[in-house]
């Protein structure tokens, strides 16, 4: 026994000698990330910390900060990616098992029926009874197991990836969501304020109408502009009411009334400012790059897979019980029990292409990986590049909107006394200022939305804080 035991070892050694160069060691996909971001944007403030800011750092406003925290508890879409990091991490762990031998138990009772012909002819009832154990194990000689837990590892490390995406989408979805309300919500004021100036200054345009100032259409006119100052609040109200409903989704609530700021705070807000620093950084920062390089590295790994299909498996197996036709003899040590153990290979040789098309298959499968890797990081390029472009248009026409404001509001003013005291201009000239300020009110409102987002686009391009929570994770699990 000592002798087939040392000949086994021997045996499995000389296999593994041979194994080397079967599977290929895994190395990160080269990227090119040279002038990822647009050239006007090289120089910028330098915050390095800032893609490491968790979401409670960048955001201050405190109703954000409980819908935020309240979407990261009860969101659904968030719930359904925990559970799927679960059923990675339990095949990681089946992956793992696989390396030790299989132990399987059985017991039967089987009654069979004996005839004999020769001599006396006779029929004969028997019952045998066994009892055992059997076990199995597959040596990992060409690192097909090795391969397929590096796999599943890399399986575990995407779902992870994947729910930090979801969860840095879902933060920006929510202050998106809820700036959007503060920003509607001054709007409908707006036009509330000039529904009810444009009704007053109707009873002023029909009194100068009674003194022969003017005429009946300046007084039709007055009345057409005050009603489409008053169409425009039931849209602004829907669009309340429906973003309402949109967050009270994203918090796992039924649709109701949010509680939210005012604009002014809301302007006044001074958000951290970011910086886009290295284009290599968002390989480590953005979850969704750190997702498709994992989804090619599990690739890689069942390309190694397929290749060990070509090769021979080795494999033990044993069996170890008691038999019998007696059940008094079947602990017998003499009679019932019984015993053995078995070394062996098995060879594809022909099964159909099989093989061939599996691995052809794994290394189609690890190239799509790979340009989706390419991809992403294109992606997350782009999306730095726009939202660091939003929020400088954004700013600049804050600054410029200011002194439009400013000549609009003169402009309205002196062309109502225009009117009122010498005559000396029409309605249609009161009308086209007033509009234009009432336009460039709703875009003063929409500017300072835009800046906002803006900054909530740029730090989600940057990774939405994720590399703080998840990079010692992922690097505990890649030593393991």
């Amino acid at each position: 026994m000592r002798s087939n035991i040392i000949y086994i070892y021997a045996f499995s050694l000389s296999f593994l000698l041979v194994s080397c160069g079967i599977t290929k060691d895994y190395e990160k996909p080269e990227a090119d990330t040279e002038a990822l971001f647009r050239k006007e944007m090289a120089a910028e403030v330098e915050v390095p910390e800032a893609p490491l800011m968790h979401w409670d750092q960048f955001f201050s406003d405190p109703y954000l900060l409980n819908y935020i925290e309240e979407g990261l508890t009860e969101n659904y879409s968030l719930k359904n990616a925990i559970q799927r990091v679960n059923s990675a991490n339990a095949l990681l762990k089946q992956s793992k098992k696989a390396f030790l031998p299989s132990l399987e138990g059985s017991a039967s009772v089987a009654k069979s029926r004996l005839s004999y012909t020769q001599g006396f002819g006779f029929i004969k009832d028997v019952t045998q009874y066994d009892l055992g154990i059997s076990t199995s194990w597959e040596a990992d000689v060409w690192g097909k197991l090795s391969s397929a837990k590096r796999a599943s590892l890399a399986a575990l490390l995407q779902t992870q990836a994947s729910k930090q995406a979801i969860e840095s989408q879902l933060v920006a979805n929510i202050a998106i969501n809820y700036y959007q309300l503060i920003a509607l919500d001054k709007q409908l004021e707006t036009l509330e304020e000039t529904a009810e100036n444009r009704k007053f200054y109707v009873a002023t345009m029909k009194k100068l109408k009674s003194s022969n100032m003017v005429n009946g259409a300046a007084v039709v006119q007055s009345e057409a502009n005050q009603y489409e100052a008053e169409l425009l609040i039931p849209d602004v109200k829907q669009q309340i009411r429906e973003i309402e409903n949109a967050l009270s989704i994203l918090l796992a609530r039924k649709p109701g009334e949010i509680q939210r700021s005012g604009f002014d705070d809301f302007a006044e807000m001074n958000m951290p400012e970011l910086s886009i620093g290295d284009p290599a950084d968002l390989m480590a920062n953005r979850p969704d790059v750190m997702q498709a390089e994992l989804e090619y590295r599990r690739a890689f790994e069942l390309t190694n897979v397929a290749r060990t299909q070509f090769y021979p498996s080795f494999g033990l197996s044993g069996s170890a019980g008691f038999s019998s036709f007696e059940w008094d003899d079947l602990f017998t040590k003499n009679i019932g029990l019984f015993g053995n153990i078995a070394a062996g290979l098995m060879q594809p040789i022909f099964n159909k292409g099989i093989n061939k098309a599996n691995l052809a298959t794994a290394k189609a499968e690890q190239q799509i990986a790979f340009n989706n890797f390419q991809e992403a990081l294109l992606d997350a390029g782009k999306e730095v590049s726009d939202a660091v472009f939003a929020f400088k248009t954004a700013n600049s026409k804050i600054s410029k909107r200011a002194l439009q404001l400013e000549a609009l509001n003169k402009s309205v003013d002196y062309t109502k006394k225009l009117l009122q005291y010498n005559s000396q201009t029409n309605y249609t000239d009161v009308l086209t200022a007033e509009q234009s300020l009432l336009r460039a009110e709703i875009n003063n409102i929409n500017d300072v939305l835009a800046e906002k987002l803006a900054l909530i686009d740029l730090y989600k391009a940057l990774g939405g804080g994720w590399n703080s929570e998840n990079a010692e994770i992922i690097s505990e699990e890649n030593k393991n």
